[in-house]
């Protein structure tokens, strides 16, 4: 069950909501695989928007693990997508929001009107 709260979120995979979570450990995965030394400086890289195919799989792939999937990055890679890209990038938007947004505000929503605060990357648009 996907609880926004504790910062869960899903990933739509062939019409099954996979959960996602990014914990400790898992940010700790991230931090490692982005080289950089601190939250801030994993949220800033977040923000940058300039994440590669790789970093997506990488975000997801740490959110999968985090709430206890056993997939590795190249699984993760290979996973249909509901949405394709573009749902990739929605749910790893998803997932940063979810940790690093401020727990009193508002929910961004993706496909929603203007958003007002900075935030990760968005989907390309047609």
């Amino acid at each position: 069950m996907i609880n926004r709260h504790r910062g869960d979120t899903a990933l739509m995979v062939e019409g099954e909501a996979l959960p996602m979570r990014l914990t400790l450990g898992a940010l700790a995965e991230l931090e490692h695989a982005f080289s950089v030394d601190s939250l801030p400086a994993l949220g800033e890289r977040f923000a940058s928007g300039r994440l590669s195919a790789r970093d997506l799989a990488r975000i997801l792939g740490a959110g999968l693990r985090g709430a206890g999937a056993a997939l590795d990055d190249r699984q993760v890679a290979e996973l249909g997508f509901d949405g394709g890209l573009n749902g990739a990038i929605r749910a790893a938007i998803a997932l940063l929001d979810a940790t690093f947004a401020d727990p009193a505000a508002e929910p961004i929503a993706v496909a929603g009107p203007q958003e007002t605060r900075p935030r990760p990357p968005s989907p390309p648009s047609a």
